[in-house]
């Protein structure tokens, strides 16, 4: 894969996936990321340490450092991460959603395709960006409509999905307009190590363990899909590799959950591992006004990854949220930032 060019690399999926492609593949890793809340070194692990890797504190919205960028190292591909992604934020504050999901794809959006205009015919042939974007641009689903597949209308309902569906459609006429090789992924949630303890579980087990309350939206009845974050970036790399451009593909999860399974299902782990003398720490539960505009019910069909490129799902759900679970446990400085801020009030799961 040669020298890839990863924007977000620092945050929570595009540092697993630049810790699987400094550990597993030969290429060079040109890591992007302006390092906001969002972002942090210690998640790369040893990956940042490799001379393969080389992180750029760059934000996405100078337009004049991506073009050095691609001038300086010359990637051979792109997988564009970086972005604005929590909900919450979204509602309180769209401005910075809008200028980084769909002013900053802008500008990484002409910057590959100056770049790619300079190559020769092989090299450009030879040349993809990925463009990494969300199941919530599709809007939600009822109870019993079937899941959303590619050919889906994008009906975004919150200012974060609306900024990725905007990006969405930016990438997808960058393809269309100038020929610029590109591909877009949409995803389910995704859990594991590393993530920023504002999102859904890492701040469940952080409140937990501190006997805080868990908040948890409405009555809980909202239905998510989940992915481990290995297994999406694995996704990721099959569809850089394999992918064809100008396709969209979907990356789900296993059986759709209600947010209210998942924190019970973290509470019984937790009841396991560290038991409470009070009782279980589902008793921690408080059910907390509803988000304005909350989706109900997310599931996307994958079969077209599964068929064309045939990825496969390799962590269990169960196993994979227990040892995540664990993880934190082990971790507690990584949830310290829940106890000392605003976030611990929040309840997303995104």
């Amino acid at each position: 894969m040669g020298t890839l060019l990863v924007t977000g690399g620092a945050g929570f999926v595009g540092s697993a996936l630049v810790r699987q492609l400094i550990g597993e593949t030969e290429s060079t890793v040109i890591n992007v990321d302006s390092l906001t809340y969002a972002g942090n070194l210690d998640a790369l692990a040893d990956a940042r340490n490799s001379p393969r890797h080389v992180l750029e504190r760059v934000d996405i919205r100078d337009s004049g450092g991506l073009k050095r960028l691609f001038r300086d190292y010359r990637p051979d591909s792109v997988m564009h991460l970086a972005a604005e992604t929590h909900v919450d934020r979204s509602i309180a504050d769209p401005a910075p959603f809008i200028e980084t999901n769909v002013v900053g794809t802008a500008n990484l959006l002409g910057a590959a395709l100056a770049y790619w205009s300079t190559l020769d015919s092989r090299a450009q042939s030879d040349f993809r960006l990925l463009h990494v974007s969300t199941d919530e641009v599709y809007g939600d689903l009822g109870p019993d409509d079937p899941p959303f597949s590619e050919t889906t209308p994008c009906a975004p309902n919150s200012p974060y999905a609306a900024s990725k569906a905007a990006a969405d459609h930016l990438a997808r006429a960058w393809h269309r307009t100038y020929g610029l090789p590109v591909l877009i992924t949409r995803s389910c949630n995704n859990y594991g190590p590393w993530q920023v303890p504002e999102k859904l579980i890492p701040l469940m087990v952080a409140n937990a363990v501190a006997g805080r309350p868990l908040p948890v939206y409405g009555t809980g009845a909202n239905v998510r899909e989940w992915v481990h974050v290995d297994d999406h970036c694995r996704a990721l790399r099959r569809v850089l590799e394999a992918g064809q451009a100008g396709r969209i593909y979907n990356v789900g999860g296993q059986a759709g959950l209600t947010n209210l399974a998942i924190v019970e299902a973290i509470c019984a782990s937790l009841d396991r591992r560290l038991p409470r003398a009070e009782g279980s720490y589902a008793e921690l539960v408080e059910f907390v006004a509803d988000r304005p505009g909350h989706d109900r019910r997310y599931a996307v069909d994958d079969g077209r990854i599964q068929g064309e490129l045939a990825w496969q799902r390799l962590e269990h759900f169960d196993r994979a949220l227990d040892e995540t679970v664990q993880w934190y446990l082990a971790h507690p400085q990584w949830l310290e930032p829940a106890a000392r801020s605003e976030i611990a009030r929040f309840a997303s799961e995104r």
